[in-house]
């Protein structure tokens, strides 16, 4: 019995043995396994990583070009890159470049110099086109010509382009056909100013040689200035626009203009305020100038009375009068251009829009100073305000 107990004691001892050893192989064969899947796991996780690229890198690469590098494995990895400053660019400022038809003066018949110095042109209805309309102030003016002469000149004058300093010098300036000459006749004895087409008053323009022609002391003040004053003070009273164009009008290949065409309409009362078309005559009273080269001299200045017809014809140069020592002095009215209306005994600018309105019964034309008119008991036209 004792012994059969024994071995069965032994055989139970084994057993528990053997179980024990299998459940420790298991065990180790379980964490063997787990520990050679981690490493596998930590093998890929460190194959996959791959370096950055440095900023110096992605800096040095010429935009548009690929910006990826490839791996031994094929793996792509994006390189990451350094954006620059943005700056930002202001947009351009909008100024509207305006461009207007010129008039044709081929054809354009001038009546010849009478004694006045400007005449009326299309009854004093300017050229301009619908399409030329604009509030938009700008100026605009031509190339000069292969004699070196200006061309046409034009503006939508606004306040905003007028000057807001003093003119400066102009003297260096020395436009075609140009001489210094006096003359006791004239007034301030300069027979030739330096004359703007487009004021200096009303866009600022100075020594500007594409806007500077040679012009008597006639035309300049008393033929044109009251012209562009109208423009001017219309403006700054009441802040609106006028189209104006001024049109040298050269005949052949001289290079003294004949004169100069003065076109403007306010714009947004519709010429209510001004309009006017005028031609203003490059003479001197008391000198005859040869406008093919601008020289002159004393005489008397020839007054015809038939209509001239401009033409691209080349014309002879006037021959020159005998100089004569002592000035010739002449009958020639001086002062401002009115129109008188002798029905409401008022008294205008002859580029007032009222003033294109009197019928012709009615209607005087006078040169002389305001005083003279008013003691004539005219009174002034209200919209103008001569």
């Amino acid at each position: 019995m004792r012994r059969a107990a024994w071995v069965n004691t032994i055989v139970c001892i084994m057993l528990v043995l053997a179980m024990m050893l299998a459940g420790c192989g298991d065990k180790e064969d379980t964490v063997s396994l787990a520990q050679e899947e981690t490493i596998q796991a930590e093998t890929t996780v460190t194959e996959d990583v791959k370096p950055e690229a440095s900023d110096t890198e992605a800096i040095d690469k010429p935009s548009g070009e690929d910006t990826t590098d490839a791996t031994d494995e094929g793996t792509v990895t994006e390189v990451i890159k350094t954006e620059p400053d943005v700056v930002e660019v202001p947009a351009e400022t909008s100024s509207s470049i305006h461009t207007m038809d010129t008039v044709s003066t081929d054809s354009l018949v001038i009546p010849a110099y009478s004694g006045n110095p400007y005449v009326a042109i299309n009854d004093n209805v300017p050229f301009f086109a619908d399409s030329d309309m604009t509030t938009d102030s700008y100026e605009f003016y031509s190339e000069l010509d292969e004699l070196g002469r200006c061309g046409v000149t034009y503006a939508c004058v606004g306040q905003d382009i007028m000057p807001t300093e003093e003119r400066g010098s102009i003297g260096q300036v020395k436009p075609t056909g140009w001489h210094t000459v006096k003359y006791d006749c004239v007034d301030g004895k300069y027979l030739y100013n330096r004359c703007h087409l487009l004021g200096y008053q009303l866009t600022g323009e100075n020594a500007n040689t594409r806007n500077l022609i040679t012009g008597t002391r006639y035309l300049n003040v008393t033929g044109m200035l009251p012209f562009e004053n109208m423009v001017a003070d219309y403006v700054k009273e009441t802040n609106n626009h006028v189209m104006y164009r001024v049109t040298p009008i050269f005949e052949g290949t001289n290079l003294v203009a004949d004169g100069v065409l003065m076109e403007a309409k306010s714009v947004e009362d519709n010429g209510d305020g001004v309009l006017y078309n005028v031609f203003c005559y490059n003479v001197q009273p008391g000198v005859v100038i040869d406008y093919a080269t601008g020289e002159s001299a004393l005489g008397e200045t020839p007054v015809a009375q038939e209509p001239t017809t401009t033409t691209d014809s080349v014309a002879e140069p006037a021959p020159a009068a005998p100089v004569v020592e002592q000035p010739i002095q002449t009958e020639t009215p001086t002062g401002t251009s009115y129109v008188l209306n002798s029905n409401t005994m008022k008294f205008h600018y002859p580029s007032c829009g009222s003033a294109a309105k009197i019928k012709p019964e009615n209607r005087i034309d006078f040169v002389g100073t305001r005083d003279e008119v008013i003691a004539q008991g005219y009174v002034p036209c209200k919209k103008c305000n001569p």
